[in-house]
């Protein structure tokens, strides 16, 4: 590190004043007046256009700050995990990372216990409760180049990216709300048509069919609330799959309760796996999604970084 810098105390506050449709920015005065209250010493700064979260990590812990709170969605945790992993100057573990969620989808929060409550989200930052989380180290295609990415929650291929290029396209369009997600799904059900693919896990072949839609994380919840890996655990060392082969949409109807309340691997047409390095082909190539971000497509290989993340939660998700 530069010998100008020395490690501060303060809180590096980053701030994606287009999360969650602009609720950040809205919010803005509430959430800094919060923060101010519970004597917590921050500066400020805010993110001016895509992937700018990143490198203001990458700046925080250059210029010695060790403890950063991103203000914002999945996206914007996505760009922070990133930056610490680019950043050269501590172990990536070293800096504690806190969300106070504005977020659409807010998935990774719902994993910890933390609450979108901003008093409430504060309030857990001052009680510093943390949690070493697993990383995903992700290799996927783009324009025919290897391209890597690093994951905090968790990555999508098939139908699930296409929901995801669908909703991307229509928040690119300007429109907003609650219900743009499944708006997107129902168009990407209504066209998708499953892909031959392949599934290794630890080297070992585990699956060769048809497929209509595969996730893998280390968090559970995908989508805004959809519960798709139940059994996910954040420092195991190990992604979970949930692979869906192809079946009639009189299933997906009688069955939807289901992708939320935990109960996704009762039925018939989905499997189960876990394991520490996963590789996916395809033919012909699917897209990929990574923590909402539609990134290339497939191939796609990935493996864990275990407990390389230190995360804010709550003391009820350690008991």
């Amino acid at each position: 590190m530069s010998a100008e810098y020395q490690i501060t105390d303060k809180w590096y506050v980053i701030v994606n004043p287009v999360a969650g449709s602009g609720k950040g920015l809205e919010d803005l005065p509430l959430i800094t007046k919060l923060i101010r209250d519970n004597n917590i010493p921050y500066e400020l700064v805010f993110s001016q256009h895509k992937y700018h979260v990143t490198e203001l990590t990458v700046q925080a812990v250059n210029e010695g700050y060790r403890r950063i709170i991103a203000i914002g969605g999945d996206g914007t945790i996505h760009e922070v995990v990133n930056g610490l992993f680019i950043q050269q100057v501590v172990p990536t573990e070293d800096v504690t990372v806190a969300v106070i969620a504005v977020g659409t989808g807010n998935d990774w929060i719902r994993m910890f216990g933390l609450p979108k409550n901003y008093s409430e989200a504060v309030r857990a930052i001052v009680e510093g409760h943390t949690f070493l989380q697993d990383v995903g180290e992700v290799y996927y295609e783009e324009s025919h180049f290897s391209q890597k990415r690093y994951m905090a929650n968790m990555a999508g291929a098939g139908f699930d990216a296409t929901v995801t290029r669908h909703y991307e396209h229509y928040k690119a369009k300007g429109e907003r709300g609650v219900s743009l997600y499944a708006k997107a799904a129902l168009k990407a059900f209504l066209r998708y048509r499953p892909s031959g693919v392949k599934v290794w896990i630890d080297d070992e072949l585990v699956y060769n069919d048809l497929l209509f839609s595969l996730n893998i994380g280390i968090c559970k919840f995908n989508g805004g609330g959809f519960n798709l890996l139940p059994a996910a655990v954040a420092d195991d060392g190990l992604f979970d799959l949930s692979l869906i082969k192809p079946f009639h949409w009189w299933h997906a109807a009688f069955r939807l309760k289901r992708l939320f309340d935990g109960r996704i691997y009762t039925i018939g047409h989905v499997q189960h796996f876990r394991g520490s390095r996963i590789r996916i082909e395809s033919t012909p190539d699917i897209p990929v999604q990574v923590d909402g971000e539609l990134l290339g497509g497939t191939p796609l290989n990935m493996s864990i970084r275990h407990r390389a993340v230190k995360v804010i939660v709550t003391k009820e998700f350690l008991d």
